[in-house]
């Protein structure tokens, strides 16, 4: 009896941490037909997804960089693609492409990019973003494939150094560890905060792409309207410090909740009313996401892949970015008008349900695999 020989994937990733590219590719290996696909992690640093995905059974390599482009590493990784007999390379954002796209040129190996947002925005220096917009340009041009999480990013590509051989594939998310109908924990009382108040989430890195002092200013007018309404800002970020100060000097530490980083996310939406993302800038937030997926009523900003998730005062509410005053007033509906809080939590469930649910992600996924494995050249774009 033949053994079918598996379609082997190096899967490459940025970082080791938990970060929103990193947990997409955990729920991708977690859902990929294993009897028919063999996955690889490579990760230019070390942490704690890389024993996530030990624990179910993917082999996983580290080639430390801090660098966007270090070309002392392109050896080690080739001799990873030769050992391990890899046919295809997949690199998850802008330096896992940067770092990996050389080798698989010159091993001759197709190669998948996956645009978790683009690496130039808004908030950059002229010189900083045209820098970024090249690079991208450079590293879309070499892919086989680019896989867009976002169609306002795949515009956005288009637009600027007109993006090829690119493909549409919505971020997914797993319903069994997204189950808003499971038990949970007891969050609330571990961290003290009463029960009684509608609590807001703020669950990612605090960094200036996530705005996390305009959520904070929002605070302090929305404790200027209640002392009913407490924010939960849970993880890291070089901004945390500053986060910290500007609440102590705005006087609401007593309505502020911080806490590190934590992998419990399920159970920490489960003790939240409104999730809360006031971000510059997105690719598609898997946040956001499990938020929904939850069945929490959400605030965001209409920033890229966003607006593609929210229809304002259908499935969640958006208000203009960097605007406490719009923030604070939309955090306030949610809080006096109960009713608009389940509708709308209601309705961002059902949209996760019907378009960003994980089986769908990964079968486009394993489309593309296959058809590069058949073909050789590429695969049909939509």
């Amino acid at each position: 009896m033949f053994e079918v020989k598996k379609i082997r994937v190096l899967e490459c990733i940025r970082q080791g941490s938990l970060g929103g590219a990193e947990m997409h590719v955990l729920d991708l290996l977690n859902r990929i037909d294993r009897t028919k696909f063999e996955p690889v992690v490579l990760s230019l640093t070390d942490g704690p997804i890389l024993q996530a995905m030990h624990e179910i059974g993917i082999a996983t390599f580290v080639v430390p960089t801090g660098s966007r482009l270090n070309l002392f590493i392109w050896r080690k990784i080739k001799n990873i693609i030769v050992e391990q007999k890899i046919d295809i390379v997949h690199a998850h954002g802008t330096r896992a492409a940067a770092n990996t796209f050389l080798t698989a040129k010159l091993l001759k190996k197709p190669m998948v990019y996956t645009i978790h947002g683009w690496s130039f925005h808004q908030n950059q220096q002229y010189f900083v973003r045209w820098i970024r917009e090249f690079t991208e340009k450079i590293l879309t041009g070499i892919a086989t494939v680019n896989i867009a999480v976002s169609e306002s990013n795949r515009r956005d590509g288009q637009k600027r150094f007109n993006l090829k051989h690119s493909i549409l594939i919505y971020n997914g998310i797993s319903r069994e560890k997204y189950n808003p109908d499971l038990p949970g924990g007891e969050v609330r009382k571990l961290l003290n905060i009463p029960v009684n108040k509608t609590l807001v989430g703020f669950f990612v890195r605090m960094t200036l792409q996530k705005d996390p002092f305009t959520l904070i200013r929002a605070m302090r007018l929305v404790c200027d309207a209640t002392d009913n309404v407490a924010l939960l800002m849970v993880g890291e970020g070089n901004l945390k410090k500053d986060c910290i100060k500007l609440c102590e000097s705005l006087k609401i530490t007593s309505n502020v909740y911080f806490d590190g980083f934590r992998q419990d996310i399920p159970d920490l939406l489960r003790a939240i009313d409104i999730y809360c993302l006031p971000s510059l800038w997105e690719g598609l937030p898997l946040g956001l996401l499990e938020a929904m997926a939850m069945r929490k009523a959400c605030i965001a900003t209409p920033v890229d892949g966003t607006k593609e998730i929210i229809v304002d005062g259908e499935n969640g509410l958006l208000v203009p970015y960097q605007n406490a005053e719009k923030l604070a007033e939309a955090i306030l509906r949610l809080h006096k008008e109960k009713s608009l809080r389940n509708y709308l939590a209601s309705n961002g469930y059902y949209t996760i349900q019907s378009k960003f649910d994980v089986a769908k992600m990964t079968t486009a996924v394993e489309d593309i695999y296959r058809q590069l494995m058949e073909n050789k050249t590429g695969v049909q774009y939509k």
